[in-house]
């Protein structure tokens, strides 16, 4: 029987950040934020009432239905001031699948755009603060934060294990690098207490509906 609290909600990040250098350029990922809005559409047919927190270059769902309402981000500053409103106030669930920049440029964005120079162009960078580690330090009794590792699939299960535990999470979807871009995923769901669901290779559509199940069950 799922275990929350009818109705709940649930707050899922979905999509890259961009960091901006100008008014026109900016870091990026490859992050298509596709599997973050399965999520979102799996939580809304089960009956949960969904915060989708999109990043840019992220196809929202066709058509916003009732009980989902979208809030857009750029960059990580962005998201972390989304999070700061949303998390842990409105939401019993936080699901941070967006591909959080882990660099910044450390000056601020240019005005205008920069100019070719021959000499070339240095950009020193600083780490952006772990928002999903933050979000698991504020969040109260009887809130789940599920975080995302995306590595090589032969150190996977090492590498999300030690994520799981430094940034104290209740659960983490542990993705092979090897699938980025695909349509599917080979991805298993690791939690804090052991436990470990693997529900094989699946569609992005299929895969987002078993992972909340397992969320609702938590």
């Amino acid at each position: 029987m799922p275990s929350l609290p009818t109705p709940a909600t649930v707050l899922i990040t979905a999509g890259p950040t961009y960091e901006p250098i100008d008014a026109v350029r900016f870091i990026g990922n490859r992050s298509s934020g596709r599997l973050g809005v399965e999520l979102a559409r799996a939580a809304h047919a089960v009956g949960l009432d969904v915060i989708l927190a999109l990043g840019p270059n992220t196809v929202a769902p066709p058509v916003l239905p009732d009980r989902m309402r979208i809030e857009p981000f750029r960059s990580c500053a962005d998201l972390e001031a989304l999070l700061a409103d949303l998390w842990p106030a409105q939401a019993q669930v936080l699901i941070m699948a967006a591909a959080v920049a882990d660099y910044r440029p450390k000056q601020p964005a240019a005005a205008g755009k920069l100019r070719r120079d021959a000499e070339g162009l240095t950009i020193q960078m600083e780490a952006t603060p772990d928002l999903v580690a933050a979000c698991a330090a504020r969040r109260t009794p009887g809130q789940k934060v599920i975080g995302f590792a995306l590595e090589p699939a032969a150190s996977l299960a090492h590498a999300a294990g030690e994520k799981l535990k430094r940034k104290e999470l209740d659960a983490i979807v542990a993705n092979p690098l090897e699938t980025m871009d695909a349509d599917e995923i080979d991805g298993f769901l690791m939690r804090a207490d052991g436990r470990r669901d693997s529900p094989g290779r699946l569609s992005k559509p299929m895969f987002a509906a078993w992972l909340i199940d397992r969320v609702m069950r938590m």
